[in-house]
């Protein structure tokens, strides 16, 4: 067995589509847009018609909507350029306990610099509470921190409720986005947000490129000093290709996504279904149903997920124990701890993500492959 790859939330192939729309702007279309003669403009043009895309997608004016290097740069740039620009106010930030590292360690640096933070924790699903958050709101609190969905047991948050919150007491709202764009529909009204990131790479985009999303009269300090591009808020020479990428990508990704979101869960399903059926112990992690299409996590009781991981490797299966930004560490996951799974569960704990590409057979056969690899284990141990 061969090829069959179930780490989407890692990372998605790039789209041939927008591997075409990108093309042009690696050659004869390679000018600097920020250039006044005639190949600058035919590029400012495109990051002009970019970023009309991405704002028309989300509801947003385009001169709110930033490129940036990826969802580590939108995730650093709104907490501290919304932190510093508005420590006036107060210097208190509430940040759930299962946001990305892009956030939490960028929070981490934030309260070197003096500021407070509340970490709020979350319900055995990995789900925060609307009421947690409003018990620990202060009148120094400035903003607000909850990622849409989950990028390790894929559970979908309440941030309709918890924005609500923010805007009554005029706290901004700030949403990493990165694992629920082009899985769920999104809209910066509807629920009211202030600041959301984007990464291209997450749905069939190219990597290297981010979004970050600043909404009108919300006061942002730019973290990257340099040239004046966009607009005066982030030095750096545009990159073109990408920029033209995410926009295709997230457009691509948007018209299709009802389709492609039906089709995704209707395979995680199967996959879910069969491997609780046939591994003892085997055991779903994150909501049964507020969960992101692709996201599978499942704790397999007895055996280490590392185990499983290098043998499911050696079939040609790839699957991930969690974020990829972590891989590497011996930190367990902070997520799952953070949901009160056991050091034990947490280390027997695997995600697989499934994409648009993979098939019926894959996953039968990839559910056949973790059953049979994980009984093995379960018998000796491992």
């Amino acid at each position: 067995m061969t090829g069959i790859y179930l780490d989407h939330a890692a990372t998605t192939p790039l789209d041939k589509r927008v591997l075409e729309k990108m093309l042009p702007y690696f050659s004869e279309k390679f000018g600097n847009p920020n250039s006044l003669h005639f190949v600058g403009r035919a590029a400012v043009q495109a990051v002009d018609e970019a970023r009309d895309t991405v704002a028309a997608l989300l509801g947003a004016k385009a001169s709110e909507i930033y490129f940036t290097s990826g969802g580590t740069e939108s995730d650093n740039w709104a907490l501290r350029g919304a932190a510093h620009a508005n420590a006036d106010r107060g210097k208190h930030l509430i940040i759930s306990a299962i946001e990305h590292p892009a956030v939490l360690e960028t929070a981490k640096a934030l309260q070197r610099e003096g500021f407070s933070v509340t970490y709020v924790g979350v319900d055995p699903f990995g789900r925060v509470r609307a009421e947690d958050v409003e018990a620990a709101i202060r009148k120094d609190t400035i903003l607000i921190g909850v990622m849409t969905a989950n990028n390790e047991v894929g559970t979908i948050q309440p941030i309709e409720e918890i924005s609500a919150l923010a805007r009554e007491r005029n706290i901004l709202f700030f949403t990493d986005a990165v694992q629920a764009a082009g899985a769920l529909p999104l809209h910066v009204d509807a629920p009211h947000v202030d600041l959301l990131s984007v990464s291209g790479h997450k749905f069939y985009g190219p990597k290297g490129i981010g979004i970050l999303y600043i909404r009108s009269g919300c006061k942002a300090d730019k973290i990257l000093t340099g040239g004046h591009q966009e607009r005066g808020m982030r030095g750096g020479t545009t990159n073109v290709p990408s920029v033209v990428g995410i926009a295709e990508a997230f457009r691509l990704a948007c018209d299709s996504l009802q389709e492609n979101s039906l089709y995704v869960s209707a395979l995680r399903d199967r996959f879910i279904r069969r491997i609780l059926r046939e591994v003892p112990q085997a055991k779903l992690n994150g909501h049964p149903t507020l969960r992101l299409p692709g996201n599978a996590n499942i704790c397999f009781g007895g055996i280490d997920g590392a185990a499983l991981l290098f043998n499911l490797d050696r079939e040609g299966i790839a699957a991930s124990s969690g974020s990829a930004c972590t891989a590497g560490t011996l930190q367990p996951s902070h997520v799952l701890a953070a949901m009160g799974l056991s050091e034990q569960d947490v280390r027997g704990s695997v995600r697989f993500s499934f994409g648009k590409d993979n098939t019926e057979k894959e996953a039968d056969l990839a559910a056949e492959a973790v059953g049979e690899i994980a009984l093995k284990l379960q018998k000796t141990g491992q």
